[in-house]
C-alpha cells in the first residue's frame, strides 16, 4: 500500500458526515461514463429520493477504454457507453432529459493550454445559468486521470465567471488505487465530508453493473483494454461516498496549488 492510499484512509477518518439536505439540486460533473456511479453514485440516488433535481454532464465520449478493439469502433462504443449511462442513471432515479453528454475527445479533455478550452468553459458555463445547482460533484483536482483534472479545470474556469457561485464538492476515484504524495490533500487544503450510502448500495451497485463494457469482458478483442477488474471494485465497497470541499468555497482554475494549506 503507497502513501497515498495510506493518507487517503485517513482522510476517510477524518471526514465529517455531510447534511444531503444542503445540497439541494446538483449538477454531476462525470469525465467519463462510469464516473457518476462509482464516485457519487449513492449520493445521486439519495437527492432523487428526496426530490432534488440531479443533472448529469459526461464530459468525455469514453473511447479510449477499448483503443484497439475492431467489433468496438469509436462510433460503437461510444453509443454503448453512454447507453450503458442512461441505464445507470435510470437506476439511480436520473430521468434521461436531465442527462447531457458532451463528447470531448476520451484521453484529450481540454486542458486551459487547449485551444478547445474556452468552447468548453462556455458550454459549461451555460448550463450552470440554465440548471442553477445548489452543488456541483466533480472529480477531485488531483485525481491522477488527466481526464478528471481536465474536468475539474473546466469546471473551475466556468465557475470563475458567475456572479453566484455554487457549492463544489469534489469526489474520489482514482486516488485510492493510483494516489502519490503529491496527489493528497495538504495541510488545511480541503474539508472532508463523509455520505453514508447504506439504504442505496444495492442501487449503487447495480448502476455500476450497469457499465457492463467497462466491469466484465464483454469487449474481449482488445488485449490493452481497460478493465474495472473486481480487485479495483473493491475500493468501492464502502457504504460510504467522501467529498472534498474548499474552505473558501472558491475555485481558481489558474492554480491547483491553494495559498493556504487538513491533513498531513
Amino acid at each position: 500500500m503507497n502513501s497515498g492510499i495510506d493518507k487517503a484512509h485517513i482522510l476517510d477518518e477524518l471526514a465529517r458526515t455531510a447534511e444531503l439536505n444542503t445540497f439541494g439540486n446538483t449538477l454531476v460533473m462525470a469525465p467519463h461514463p462510469d464516473d457518476e456511479s462509482l464516485g457519487c453514485g449513492g449520493t445521486i440516488a439519495q437527492l432523487c429520493q428526496r426530490g432534488y433535481a440531479v443533472h448529469v454532464l459526461f464530459i468525455s465520449d469514453g473511447t479510449m477504454s477499448h483503443p484497439k478493439s475492431m467489433s468496438y469502433p469509436a462510433d460503437r462504443l461510444r453509443q454503448v457507453r453512454e447507453q450503458e449511462a442512461l441505464e445507470a442513471l435510470a437506476i439511480l432515479g436520473v430521468p434521461r432529459e436531465n442527462v447531457i453528454f458532451m463528447r470531448q475527445k476520451d484521453t484529450q479533455v481540454a486542458m486551459p493550454d487547449s485551444l478547445c478550452f474556452s468552447n468548453a468553459v462556455d458550454c459549461i458555463h451555460d448550463l450552470l445559468l440554465i440548471y442553477q445547482p445548489t452543488t456541483v460533484l466533480v472529480p477531485w483536482r488531483r485525481d491522477p486521470h488527466r481526464d478528471h483534472r481536465a474536468t475539474w479545470y473546466q469546471l473551475a474556469a466556468a465557475v470563475d465567471k458567475l456572479e453566484r457561485k455554487p457549492r463544489v464538492l469534489e469526489y474520489l476515484i482514482w486516488l485510492w488505487e493510483l494516489g502519490t504524495e503529491q496527489d493528497m490533500p495538504e495541510k488545511n487544503e480541503m474539508l472532508a465530508w463523509r455520505v453514508p450510502i447504506e439504504s442505496v448500495m444495492d442501487l449503487r451497485n447495480q448502476a455500476i453493473s450497469a457499465h457492463r463494457s467497462q466491469v466484465s469482458r464483454m469487449i474481449n478483442d482488445d488485449p490493452t483494454a481497460f478493465y474495472l477488474s473486481p480487485e479495483l471494485l473493491e475500493h468501492f465497497k464502502e457504504p460510504r461516498e467522501l467529498f472534498l470541499e474548499e474552505p473558501k468555497r472558491q475555485l481558481h482554475y489558474a492554480s491547483v496549488q491553494p495559498e493556504y494549506q487538513v491533513f498531513r
